[in-house]
C-alpha cells in the first residue's frame, strides 16, 4: 500500500527521467491524470493516456527529451505531504526557478498551475514544483 500516491508518482517520474525511459507506467487515479494534463500543457510531457488493466488502471506518460537526448524536464519535487499539508494563498503562490518552473496547486476550481491560481485569484494546497 502506498501512503501517498502523489509522492509515487513524482519518484517514479523522476527515476525513469534519470534513466532515460521512452514511457513511465503509474497507477491511475483522477488526481494523477490531472497533474499528467498540467504536465503536458507546460510542455513538460509528450503525452500521456489512461490504460485499462482491468483494475484500477495504468496511466503512462511519455517523457520529452532534446534532440541531445537531455531531458526537458530536470526536477520533480513533492511540497504538501501527508504528514505536513501547505497552503497558500493567491498572493503568496511560491515561484518555482524564478518563475521559470510550474508549482502544482490544488484548489476549489481543481487542479491548476501557479500561474492559472493568480490569475484566477484563487489559493490552495501546494502539491509540487516541476522544473
Amino acid at each position: 500500500m502506498i501512503t501517498d500516491p502523489i509522492s509515487d508518482m513524482f519518484a517514479r517520474i523522476r527515476n525513469a527521467n534519470v534513466k532515460l525511459h521512452e514511457k513511465v507506467d503509474i497507477p491511475s487515479s483522477k488526481p494523477k491524470v490531472e497533474i499528467a494534463k498540467l504536465l503536458k500543457e507546460e510542455g513538460y510531457i509528450v503525452n500521456y493516456k489512461n490504460v485499462e488493466d482491468h483494475k484500477q488502471g495504468v496511466l503512462r506518460i511519455y517523457l520529452k527529451y532534446t534532440t541531445g537526448g537531455k531531458a526537458v524536464l530536470q526536477g520533480i519535487k513533492r511540497v504538501s505531504k501527508s504528514s505536513l499539508r501547505i497552503y497558500k494563498g493567491y498572493a503568496n503562490m511560491p515561484k518555482t526557478v524564478g518563475g521559470l518552473g510550474v508549482t502544482i496547486v490544488s484548489t476549489s476550481k481543481g487542479l491548476m498551475t501557479d500561474r492559472q491560481a493568480r490569475k484566477n485569484k484563487i489559493g490552495g494546497e501546494v502539491l509540487g514544483c516541476i522544473w
